[in-house]
């Protein structure tokens, strides 16, 4: 979806990595949970910090900052992990998303949003959706289908296939 395919006024979730604020449109977005206890799962990529149990489903979380190139998210009050679900070849995919910090829900307008910067042609960048703005700050639009790869999701998706930790009721968190 292209910024000139966005024609309405549209709600987003943004939270923080780092400095920056990113946001994901809020029809992708579960829920947003506290950080919990998350289990490692062997010979994964760095940016996949494990799975998590979610009312006896298993949840894969990826560590959004690692992926983005960034330090590994630390755990403070304020980190928290947004459950999305994911397209991909009429697939969908629940995560986790491991954040520093949720924000808000915003309505952004269209005209309050510009396409991604273009910047060359080897870095990726068909995963930002667009640059909103909101007062005198920019909001990084995450295309959160593709934020990961299908090789990178196919990974994910084994993650998930693995046993519930700590048995199939919830984890009590």
């Amino acid at each position: 979806m292209s910024v000139s395919s966005i024609t309405e006024t549209t709600q987003y979730l943004t939270f923080k990595l780092g400095d920056e604020v990113f946001a994901i449109e809020i029809s992708k977005v579960r829920e947003v949970l506290d950080f919990t206890a998350i289990t490692k799962v062997p010979r994964t990529p760095d940016f996949m910090r494990g799975v998590i149990n979610l009312r006896g489903n298993v949840v894969p979380v990826v560590d959004m900052r690692l992926k983005f190139g960034m330090t590994k998210t630390e755990n403070t009050v304020n980190t928290c992990i947004i459950i999305v679900e994911i397209s991909l070849d009429g697939d969908t995919t629940v995560l986790g998303a491991l954040a520093d910090s949720v924000q808000e829900v915003i309505d952004l307008e269209p005209d309050k949003i510009e396409p991604a910067p273009r910047i060359g042609t080897r870095l990726r960048t068909d995963f930002i959706k667009g640059m909103g703005k909101r007062d005198d700050n920019f909001i990084i639009i995450l295309d959160i289908d593709k934020v990961f790869s299908i090789d990178e999701l196919s990974l994910v998706r084994d993650a998930g296939d693995i046993p519930a930790p700590g048995g199939e009721g919830p984890s009590g968190t």
